[in-house]
């Protein structure tokens, strides 16, 4: 059933790619603002894709004519109403190369709809594609989607592994996990569990986004761990090395606390031991931001109970010393031990994915001894100062791809980049250079020395062979 489901969404042209060009940039902007006016009138030529979208994706009633009404309520994705359909849970397409995938989560709540249901599951968001442009490319063996929910980052990722298992701690969650995957007929292991709980067995690839967001109570499962704090990021972090295999990843995304006194970068750093990683903060919101953003997500916003529900929230932060809360992505390999943790709020290029190795590499490689260097592919030299003067005011390498970084360098760094190729080993290199500039050559090793290794941890320099 769920298979001929999948083939009549398809030939309905119910995909990303149908939907936006249905919709036209102007609906689709608002659709993305939760404005569905704009949509509801790029939908009125009553074709199937145009009921596919209002059914689903605006959960509004469609007539039933014309659609597989019967296989829709006996897969329990919609009701009948007379002649029409109403929607019972929220169908997505997933935007992903390959074959088409179908999310299947609980109705989308917009204000005034009332209470979220303590075991709500959501849909696809732009976490859930954060996550997929980071998690690494390449293929494994096997999969783990840890806190799978609606099933989004195992979908995501089923291509590049052989086996799947999904976990979650939510009943509900896992049975619409398994409509998802039948939707878009890819084979998965569900378990119920928390944690690691289900699966004593290692991993190629670890994903999760868990349940990460901190608030006084846990009501939601779909957000909320029901531990303490960053609790349940720290306890996945300390816990995935050991159910890696060897030279496995476990990638997440991740919120911590900034506490009063405490730096997060050490407060994250305890967490990690026995891997590589690379811990990268990409916002921070103050205690008052953070508590609006997930009223307003539960929809308690504008209910009498809001300024209660509010001062709860800010209460709790207070009494822990929080000043902010991070957000930002983890990404583990087992068997190093190598740990580079940073802020970057900067777009960088996507997917990360598809380079996320080599900036591990990068991170371990500034840890040993080098001998050989390449300038990294994309790195750019822009010379800032008075036009016409003889010697610029500062040069700055600049990564035109990646992670896009640009870093003011001096002129040793500068002349390495000019000149290494990874054919010519860095010692007799230093040593012309300072024959050219006329420096001590100690001096000069010793600052190469002293500015490299972060250079090449930052992914400007490459070490060779």
């Amino acid at each position: 059933m769920l298979k001929t489901l999948r083939s009549r969404f398809e030939r309905a042209g119910y995909t990303v790619a149908g939907v936006r060009e249905a919709l036209g940039p102007v609906a689709g902007g608002a659709l993305a603002r939760d404005e569905i006016v704009p949509a509801l009138r790029a939908t009125r030529d009553d074709s199937p894709l145009s009921r596919l979208t209002r059914l689903f994706w605006l959960q509004v009633p469609v007539p039933a004519a014309g659609l597989p009404a019967d296989e829709l309520v006996a897969a329990g994705l919609a009701e009948r109403s007379g002649d029409e359909l109403r929607a019972l849970l929220h169908v997505e397409p997933l935007e992903a190369p390959g074959p088409v995938r179908y999310a299947v989560s609980d109705l989308k709540i917009r204000p005034g709809d009332g209470p979220v249901r303590p075991d709500h599951v959501v849909g696809v968001g732009g976490a859930s594609y954060n996550l997929a442009r980071l998690v690494i490319h390449k293929p494994v063996d096997n999969l783990l989607d840890l806190g799978t929910g609606s099933g989004v980052q195992a979908l995501l990722a089923a291509d590049r592994a052989r086996r799947v298992v999904a976990t979650d701690t939510n009943p509900r969650a896992l049975e619409l996990a398994r409509l998802s995957f039948g939707l878009s007929e890819v084979d998965a292991e569900l378990r119920l569990g928390s944690l690691f709980e289900p699966v004593p067995e290692r991993y190629d690839l670890i994903v999760s986004n868990p349940p990460f967001v901190i608030s006084p109570d846990g009501r939601f499962a779909y957000r909320e761990s029901g531990l303490p704090g960053d609790e349940v990021c720290r306890r996945l972090v300390e816990q995935a090395p050991s159910r890696l295999t060897e030279g496995g990843w476990c990638q997440l995304l991740a919120n911590w606390l900034l506490v009063d006194g405490e730096p997060w970068e050490e407060r994250v750093a305890s967490w990690i031991s026995g891997c590589d990683a690379w811990v990268v903060q990409r916002d921070v919101q103050d205690p008052a931001e953070y508590a609006e953003l997930w009223l307003r997500d539960s929809c308690e916003a504008g209910t009498p109970e809001y300024r209660a529900r509010y001062g709860e929230w800010l209460d709790y932060f207070d009494r822990q010393g929080v000043t902010g809360v991070g957000f930002g992505w983890i990404t583990l390999r087992e068997g190093g031990d190598s740990v580079r943790i940073e802020e970057l709020r900067h777009q960088v290029e996507q997917p990360v994915g598809a380079y996320v190795e080599g900036v591990l590499d990068g991170i371990a490689a500034a840890d040993r001894p080098f001998g050989v260097l390449r300038l990294a592919d994309g790195v750019v030299q822009e010379q800032i100062g008075r036009p016409g003067a003889e010697d610029p005011e500062r040069i700055v390498l600049r990564q035109s791809g990646g992670l896009r970084r640009a870093t003011a360098v001096g002129t040793v760094e500068a002349a390495l980049a000019g000149v290494c190729d990874g054919t010519l080993p860095l010692d007799p290199l230093l040593g012309a250079i300072a024959q050219l500039t006329g420096d001590d050559e100690e001096a000069v090793r010793a600052h190469a020395e002293g500015v490299l290794p972060e250079l090449v941890a930052d992914g400007f320099f490459e070490v060779a062979g």
